[in-house]
């Protein structure tokens, strides 16, 4: 089920392991094209040094949009 709709730029998870290539559960990547008018993601996959390792199209139930919140001490 997804929540929040997926866009361009967003950060997002793998939610599978993609073994073929060679990516797996939790792995970060950025959206980078929305494909199929929606219904799939380009989905480039970067090293610490911005270098792609990888580039693939992937379906909505592959992915989790991961959000950046700040909390307030208080609230923690």
């Amino acid at each position: 089920m997804m929540t929040k709709k997926i866009k361009l730029l967003d950060v997002v998870a793998l939610t599978v392991d993609i073994p073929e290539a060679n990516l797996w559960t939790g792995q970060v990547g950025t959206v980078v094209d929305i494909l199929a008018d929606g219904s799939a993601f380009e989905v480039e996959f970067c090293d610490r040094n911005g270098r792609t390792y990888s580039s693939l199209g992937l379906i909505p139930e592959q992915l989790m949009v991961l959000h950046k919140k700040s909390v307030s001490r208080e609230a923690a």
